[in-house]
């Protein structure tokens, strides 16, 4: 069996705000293995960038590591200082931001800004860093990329300036890359080019990927296992075809009711989970998601549910799967979209 790279445990964050303190990540488990896409999903606020942001060592200043492990090839992260930090970020472990016009500086040629990374981290000369700049954008897919090194970024079109984002990450060679939302600014053709870039550039480096999404429908035919997040907490986690196929916990049902179809018309309403997210303030008794749960039990609103295992890396955290609990049907929304994944994983195009 692959061995973990990376392993979070029990990790709780919390933020200092005027109002109080926000208890942002309430004790999120997960590993990532070698050569693995990971995807985390879920509703905006649900803790997917604050945990990745830590992992990185990117905390915001009000932000507080209240307990847990961040564990990189067996070293905790959350007992490293800023320079040990400053090696790693950028050199084992890289980050491709949402917004390439904001993680990209302005100023800067694309050329010289591909091969700071690596000038920094492997001490290389500055011709050869410019070489390896120029041989990771062109790996990228920027078209005549000789031509272009002395370029800025207002130069390039969205989708290029992603790719330039992309060969910044990748140039040091990293052992994880976390990719924050990547493709969420792009049209679904370029966003779909993007997808399949990372699925080929990962296979020949043999990387480890750990992808943030709100959209389930985008890592459907990327993600190795997924990671559902809700109020603070995974809630559930599987292998893709185990939670696209096999979905346990309401939310994850909620989330995959609100993607089209093949079958969705134009103007067709899509469904839309009811409520809002639980407030962190002062995060409710019991599951976090009950409030929005037409399923929720009473001991839902009494005590927060543990894991339940599905298998060996299937489980979920509700008390639907409890023997106790009452025989729950997964909706008939849910089983429409059998079809709409069956063609993904077949390759063919279908509506994003």
């Amino acid at each position: 069996m692959t061995e973990n790279i990376l392993e979070v445990k029990n990790l709780n964050i919390s933020f200092d705000t005027f109002a109080g303190k926000v208890q942002a990540i309430r004790g999120v488990d997960f590993d990532l293995k070698k050569g693995e896409t990971l995807a985390i999903v879920g509703e905006s606020g649900s803790g997917k960038s604050v945990t990745t942001r830590t992992i990185m060592g990117l905390l915001a200043n009000n932000g507080n590591i209240d307990s847990g492990e961040i564990l990189f090839k067996g070293k905790d992260l959350t007992k490293i200082s800023e320079k040990e930090y400053q090696n790693l970020r950028g050199k084992d472990i890289s980050m491709i931001f949402q917004d390439p016009m904001t993680s990209l500086d302005p100023t800067m040629t694309i050329g010289k800004q591909v091969a700071e990374g690596l000038r920094k981290h492997k001490k290389v000369s500055k011709k050869e860093a410019e070489q390896e700049a120029l041989r990771l954008l062109e790996l990228v897919g920027i078209p005549n990329a000789a031509g272009r090194l002395n370029n800025y970024p207002h130069q390039f079109s969205g989708g290029q300036r992603q790719r330039i984002v992309i060969a910044i990450a990748l140039v040091t060679h990293p052992e994880i890359v976390i990719a924050d939302e990547p493709t969420t600014a792009l049209d679904v053709t370029i966003q779909a080019q993007i997808l399949e870039l990372l699925k080929q550039i990962q296979e020949k480096i043999d990387m480890s990927i750990i992808f943030i999404t709100h959209d389930l429908g985008v890592v459907a035919n990327v993600a190795d296992r997924v990671a559902v997040m809700y109020g603070g907490r995974i809630v559930e986690v599987g292998t893709s075809d185990e939670i696209f196929y096999n979905p346990q916990h309401p939310y994850t049902w909620g989330l995959l009711s609100s993607m089209p179809t093949l079958d969705t018309n134009d103007g067709e309403s899509l469904y839309a989970i009811p409520g809002t997210p639980p407030d962190l303030l002062n995060p409710p008794k019991g599951d976090a998601f009950a409030a929005r749960n037409a399923f929720a039990l009473a001991i839902d609103f009494e005590e927060e549910p543990p894991y339940f295992e599905l298998s060996s890396t299937h489980k979920a955290a509700t008390w639907l799967l409890d023997e106790r609990a009452p025989k729950v049907e997964v909706p008939d929304e849910i089983k429409k979209r059998y079809a709409y994944f069956e063609e993904k994983q077949r390759g063919k195009e279908v509506k994003a």
